[in-house]
């Protein structure tokens, strides 16, 4: 098996980014969206590399199996976004998720950011457990910085202090 790499976002990568992350979007979770309903995704370095943000994404043989995003919101606090591992690369077999989320936050501390929000909804168990695992501890919607970008599928929030 060829080595898995988290790299950070470059041009020319927004192909297999669109590719991962919208079928899972639309199939695993049911979300009927598609990546014109999501301009960050062919805008990332405007939206993500700007400030204390970023984007990375996970490869293996050169295709992307995962992404995370780390959006400035202000007040050294970033959103983190657009997580998603390709199904066949998730488990602690592998640890991309992991991989993935250390790298955000090992970059956050360095860039002197003093909190990682981020939000998801009700029905992603394993997102719940990954994250509190992580070090995040769950919020109220009302305890958000009005910065923080809800989406309308976020129903559950948490933050890490860093």
């Amino acid at each position: 098996m060829s080595e898995i790499s988290i790299e950070r976002y470059v041009p020319g990568d927004e192909q297999g980014i669109v590719e991962l992350i919208v079928p899972i979007q639309r199939e695993e979770f049911g979300i009927e969206i598609c990546a014109e309903d999501q301009p960050d995704l062919l805008a990332i370095p405007s939206f993500y590399q700007a400030g204390r943000g970023d984007f990375w994404v996970a490869r293996q043989q050169g295709n992307v199996i995962g992404t995370i995003g780390m959006k400035d919101i202000g007040n050294g606090d970033v959103a983190l976004r657009k997580m998603f591992v390709a199904a066949a690369w998730r488990g602690r077999e592998f640890g991309v998720a992991t991989r993935l989320l250390e790298c955000l936050i090992e970059a956050a501390k360095v860039r002197g950011v003093k909190h990682i929000y981020l939000g998801t909804t009700a029905k992603f168990l394993a997102a719940h457990r990954f994250y509190e695992k992580h070090g995040f501890d769950l919020i109220e919607q009302d305890q958000l910085p009005a910065s923080f970008p809800v989406m309308v599928v976020d129903t559950r929030f948490y933050v890490m202090d860093l």
